[in-house]
């Protein structure tokens, strides 16, 4: 296809010609983070698991704290430093000891290195209900988004949406796995904020696709790629800068209430929040929008559109047209006046007839009125 010599003094990226090198990453992407998964699995803490945790203030490094806990509990028991807000320095040493008695002779190991300040154990039974919850939670997500959007535009804009929350989520889940982290209550609720997101952006781009072929796809001269490319030029400064803006405070709560006042609680939730903004900004442009066009080149109106535009322009491959800048201006009012003179909005408006002056027609032209002239004193 050739490129429309349009110039509207705006910088234009050709969007589906990037579609195919994105499917690329993220095809590397979210395999990387499913062999991830089945290897090494997820760091669940200590809510999704079960067992014990204890916080120790001491000076004593992690790898004296290891070795002093006995041999069968420091064989599987994972030990970190954290800090306060005040600097004060902590051991976190967390197992699956769920035995009374073993939990007794870890609080007397643990004691000899310094004062226990924080103590919780849970049981099996209700890190699995934490478990279950999380996963139905996400299953009702999923279920009431693809019900939203097919009533509020339609279902192939559905299951694009749908495959954007799950690459995100995937990766997202990912460097979970890849890094190590650990898996919280506030990882989850992180998970199902940036879901949020991912969904507000792709819905943008939705909805201004929708606009525009209700008014360039009444010519019936662009493919529904070209005007999906016309809208994600219009709405990308928007989704730049809304993905921006939001990941502005969380890398001020991840670097100021995370790394510098020692909050532990805020990192597991900003590193999820941090990573899900970027990939679900990337997701809205380069995933969403890519399946989307993919279905709906497959209907019978946008390949007779297709057909026509490749026998018109011949087998030279420049890129993806760009949408004319008269067709990109059409207005709104303009396409309802033609509904109401009879028109339908699938094709060009018509123009209106008048009589001509002595003619059999009911209408009759009307002469234009003299110009007023101001009399010079």
């Amino acid at each position: 296809m050739k490129l429309t010599p349009e110039n509207d003094g705006l910088r234009h990226f050709d969007f589906p010609a990037l579609w195919k090198k994105a499917l690329v990453v993220s095809g590397a992407l979210v395999a990387i983070s499913v062999v991830a998964l089945i290897i090494g699995g997820l760091n669940l803490g200590i809510d999704f698991e079960g067992g014990t945790s204890f916080e120790v203030a001491t000076d004593v490094s992690t790898d004296d704290v290891a070795a002093a806990l006995p041999a069968d509990i420091a064989s599987e028991a994972r030990v970190q430093e954290v800090t306060d807000e005040t600097g004060q320095r902590f051991v976190r040493v967390r197992s699956g000891v769920e035995d009374p008695a073993e939990v007794e002779t870890l609080r007397g190991a643990l004691n000899q290195l310094g004062e226990i300040t924080a103590f919780e154990s849970v049981g099996p039974t209700w890190g699995s209900a934490i478990t279950n919850q999380a996963i139905r939670a996400l299953i009702f997500f999923f279920i009431a988004i693809a019900l939203y959007i097919s009533v509020r535009l339609e279902w192939k804009m559905a299951l694009g949406a749908l495959a954007a929350v799950a690459h995100d989520i995937i990766i997202s889940v990912g460097v979970y796995a890849v890094f190590r982290f650990e898996v919280t209550p506030a990882t989850v609720i992180a998970f199902l904020t940036i879901m949020g997101y991912s969904l507000y952006d792709t819905i943008v781009v939705y909805d201004k696709v929708r606009d525009i072929t209700a008014r360039v796809g009444a010519t019936g001269r662009y493919t529904y790629t070209e005007m999906m490319n016309l809208a994600l030029n219009q709405v990308l400064a928007r989704s730049i800068n809304t993905t921006v803006s939001s990941i502005i405070p969380v890398l001020s709560m991840l670097i100021v209430g995370s790394l510098i006042l020692g909050a532990t609680t805020l990192q597991e939730f900003s590193i999820a929040l941090l990573v899900g903004l970027i990939v679900g900004g990337y997701s809205s442009i380069f995933v969403a929008s890519a399946v989307v066009a993919w279905l709906k080149e497959r209907e019978p109106e946008y390949q007779q559109i297709a057909a026509k535009v490749a026998k018109k322009d011949g087998d030279t491959d420049t890129g993806t047209r760009r949408v004319a800048a008269s067709d990109a201006a059409a207005s709104e009012p303009a396409r309802k006046r033609r509904q109401q003179e009879g028109g339908s909005s699938s094709g060009p408006a018509k123009p209106r007839k008048t009589a001509k002056p002595g003619g059999s027609g009911t209408a009759t032209a009307v002469p234009p009125r003299p110009r007023k002239t101001k009399k010079k004193k």
